[in-house]
């Protein structure tokens, strides 16, 4: 189970078998670039659960919508008009 304190290795374990559980992960590693790659690569619709700036984040958000167009509603205001 993630939770607040749980490791960065934990959570990317985590996040590779189901993107959902970032949203228990820490701001920080909500954060972190890598655990928020894997876990849109598992399912683009975590997108939600990131900061404003990485839902404005080109990678981020291609790799989301990628993985599911849906993911794309979650994007940052200007990521949308892009």
């Amino acid at each position: 189970m993630i939770d607040k304190n749980s490791t960065k290795e934990e959570v990317l374990e985590a996040v590779k078998q189901n993107g959902y559980a970032l949203q228990y992960a820490s701001d920080e590693l909500r954060n972190d670039k890598k655990v928020v790659m894997e876990a849109v690569r598992q399912n683009g619709l975590v997108l939600q659960f990131l900061s404003e700036e990485l839902r404005g984040n080109k990678e981020v958000v291609l790799e989301a919508v990628r993985r599911d167009g849906w993911g794309f509603r979650y994007a940052n205001e200007a990521m949308r008009k892009d």
